[in-house]
């Protein structure tokens, strides 16, 4: 699958981060997560791969501190690409190995980022 260069470049950045980064595509589609994520999620990428925003947005379950479940247009990097502004907020996760807690207190913020104009309306072959 092909990706913007944009992409390409956050993936390269995220790899060097130490903190828990995950990047997707315009679509919401997750095309990577970091090795600080790795450990909050309790899987590697590798062993996760490339899922859809349907997918990701619930295979963690996402809770509000009441225990409820959020639905995956409540999250904050949901909210960054639908509305294209930042969006913060802290709820609960459930990672994907099973021998950590059931429920990890996560405090998220997204932001989406743009390609400078030229960049964007530079044709492409």
């Amino acid at each position: 699958m092909g990706y913007e260069i944009e992409v390409i470049l956050m993936r390269q950045t995220a790899s060097y981060l130490a903190m828990p980064v995950f990047v997707v595509d315009p679509k919401g589609n997750l095309v990577y997560f970091n090795e600080p994520a790795e450990e909050l999620l309790g899987l590697r990428y590798e062993e996760v791969g490339e899922m859809p925003a349907e997918e990701w947005s619930t295979i963690f379950v996402p809770t509000d501190k009441n225990g409820d479940p959020l639905p995956p247009e409540a999250l904050p990097l949901m909210i960054a690409l639908q509305q294209h502004r930042p969006a913060h907020d802290r709820f609960h996760i459930r990672g994907l190995d099973l021998s950590r807690p059931p429920a990890r207190t996560r405090c998220v913020t997204a932001e989406t980022l743009h390609a400078p104009k030229w960049l964007r309306h530079r044709t492409r072959p």
